[in-house]
């Protein structure tokens, strides 16, 4: 079986050649023996392939210079398994994941490999086409029988049927605002269905903010809300995409284990979670998604949890044969011996901080920050580890504030910034960055090829920033803070967005080009599983969310877990093949113990 699939947002007619020749049409062995295999579009906007006339060579592929096409050969079986196509020459799934009563299934996937399009699915947003257009589209009737003998059939049978009452919570949040207006504690009672509102309200912490503006809220509070408002539907099914996104570690705990109470209601619950040790947390079962980012995704059969995390990671599926990532993502068991922590040539030093904003103030012990060091910032939202960043910005930017470089003579520092929320000029394209990097002389080859292959900016270089997905942009924010010559790297959150593989690529880039550079870093982030990655030593920030911060001086990566997840009430074990941090459950066995040794995260052995 092969697939063929255009990226109209990729590809430029009028661009990819200064003669007026295109050269996708001009290369193709089937159009020079007169076949129309490709050909441009009626208003000549972007080109067309005839998919049954495609002989898969790929000179096409190779010829366009803006990556729009792709080409796929996929084992003849799956022609049969496909469940939706959003065109002709479009992104195409195979299979659906299955649901199940009174279970949390878990999906896990890059972006753009279809678990929103599945999810949309479910819900009846998008109606299956198994891959037939026009008047081959197949009725109701013909889906259902596509199902029959599987557990999704009777799914289906109640979806047409309107038996089903879907709750959605839609992966962007941003956007809620635009659509509703109003204080919280208005939308929170139209929706409270269940007379749950004073229970819901204060699990998530949302007390405080009843009383305000839907379009003054904050990213993780607007997430705080939409899982309230989902939650307060008495629904049959509840799609939970992305979740976690904005939230801190503790209100992802909360919000986990909100999830897993509908499922003792029998409910239905399906999520979508790229924090992997959430997602293990509340799932009772896990579909891995597989393929071409963009392209087509292939679901996998259900897997418990911990074996289908653990497959996720080694890229192998054992059931069918197929292996779609080349190197297993691997995690180191404890802290490193030869941590960088306190060691190396000092890079910056600064004294207490003190800030007072409104009626917030922080307060954090001084350091010093050497060369090759990262220190990772937690701590819960609106307790100023953002205001941390910028006070470093500031002190390390200020005249007066100069270091001893290595031959002993006084210079300025600078630093590079990567923001929390992402400002970057729109009217220009990701080319422009990329032509930035290869030409930055104060970067060696190997560091740029690095940056713009781990981040995968070929793929989106004719985009224009203003087009790019959260995901996208958060790539080259990154991107951009990392090519700009400097002496301390500021970057705050930079997973949110970014899917599983991509925020270990992330980890691993930062790793290296810190290292690489000689240089130093701050980043916050409240992925634990990200930041285990990434720090040389932890910063840890308690007191009392948008009132008081308070932050000692950096510790070690054993001490700094254990005082961060002291404070959160959790405990992590790692897992025996893998070694990838699991979050235990509150009061088991496991949490009591390492609660009463004092080991939150590193278990002695």
């Amino acid at each position: 079986m092969r697939i063929a699939v255009l990226n109209k947002d990729f590809c430029k007619p009028n661009k990819c050649s200064p003669y007026g020749e295109k050269p996708c049409i001009k290369y193709c062995p089937r159009v020079r023996t007169g076949d129309q295999t490709i050909v441009l579009s009626p208003d000549e906007k972007y080109v067309i392939i005839t998919e049954s006339l495609c002989s898969g060579e790929g000179i096409c592929i190779k010829k366009c210079p803006f990556k729009a096409i792709s080409i796929v050969n996929l084992p003849d079986p799956l022609e049969d398994q496909i469940s939706f196509r959003y065109g002709p020459d479009q992104f195409s799934l195979f299979r659906m994941a299955i649901p199940k009563k009174g279970k949390v299934l878990g999906l896990i996937g890059q972006n753009g490999i279809g678990k929103s399009t599945m999810l949309k699915v479910l819900s009846n947003e998008l109606k299956l086409n198994l891959g037939k257009f026009g008047d081959n589209t197949p009725d109701w009737r013909q889906i259902i029988d596509h199902f029959k003998g599987s557990e999704l059939h009777q799914y289906f049978v109640d979806l047409q049927e309107n038996k089903l009452n879907i709750v959605y919570k839609p992966q962007n949040i941003t956007i809620i605002p635009k659509y509703v207006n109003g204080r919280v504690i208005d939308l929170l009672s139209k929706t409270d269905e269940s007379s749950r509102l004073d229970h819901i309200t204060d699990n998530l912490n949302l007390t405080k903010i009843l009383e305000r503006d839907i379009s003054v809220l904050s990213g993780g509070e607007l997430q705080r809300v939409a899982i309230a408002a989902a939650y307060l539907k008495d629904g049959d099914v509840y799609l939970f995409d992305e979740p976690s996104s904005y939230l801190d570690v503790s209100e992802r705990i909360n919000m986990a284990k909100l999830i897993r109470n509908l499922s003792t209601e029998n409910k239905t619950i399906i999520v979508v979670e790229h924090d992997l040790a959430i997602l293990d947390y509340l799932s009772d079962y896990v579909s891995i998604l597989y393929g071409e980012p963009g392209v087509y995704g292939i679901i996998s059969h259900p897997q418990g949890v911990r074996v289908g995390i653990n497959i996720y990671l080694n890229g192998y599926i054992k059931d069918e044969n197929v292996r779609f990532r080349d190197d297993p993502i691997i995690f180191h068991e404890r802290p490193p011996q030869e941590s960088l922590f306190g060691s190396g040539d000092i890079i910056f030093s600064y004294d207490d901080i003190q800030v007072s904003l409104g009626n917030f103030n922080l307060t954090t012990s001084g350091s010093e920050i050497h060369s090759g060091e990262i220190i990772g910032i937690l701590g819960p939202n609106g307790i100023g580890k953002t205001t941390f960043i910028n006070s470093i910005a500031k002190i390390a930017n200020t005249n007066n504030h100069e270091e001893q470089n290595l031959n002993g003579n006084t210079e300025k520092l600078t630093v590079s910034v990567k923001s929390q929320y992402i400002k970057i000029e729109e009217d220009k394209i990701v080319s422009d960055l990329i032509t930035q990097i290869k030409f930055a002389p104060h970067l060696s080859q190997s560091y740029k090829k690095r940056l713009i292959n781990s981040l995968k900016l070929e793929n989106i270089r004719e985009r224009n920033i203003s087009e790019l997905s959260g995901g996208e942009l958060q790539r080259v924010a990154i991107a951009k803070c990392l090519s700009t010559e400097a002496d301390i790297y500021l970057l705050d959150e930079p997973s949110a967005f970014l899917d599983v593989e991509m925020r270990l690529q992330v980890a691993q880039l930062l790793r290296k080009s810190i290292e690489e550079l000689k240089k130093a870093s701050f980043v916050v982030e409240h992925d634990i599983i990200t930041q285990d990655f990434i720090a040389d030593s932890i910063l840890v920030f308690d007191g009392i969310p948008g009132i008081e911060g308070n932050a000692t001086a950096p510790q070690n990566l054993r001490d700094g877990f254990n005082l961060f997840l002291k404070i959160m009430g959790i405990t992590f074990r790692r897992d025996a093949l893998t070694k990838r941090p699991r979050v235990n459950k509150i009061g088991s066995n496991k949490d009591i113990y390492q609660k009463r040794i004092n080991e939150f995260y590193y278990i002695p052995k």
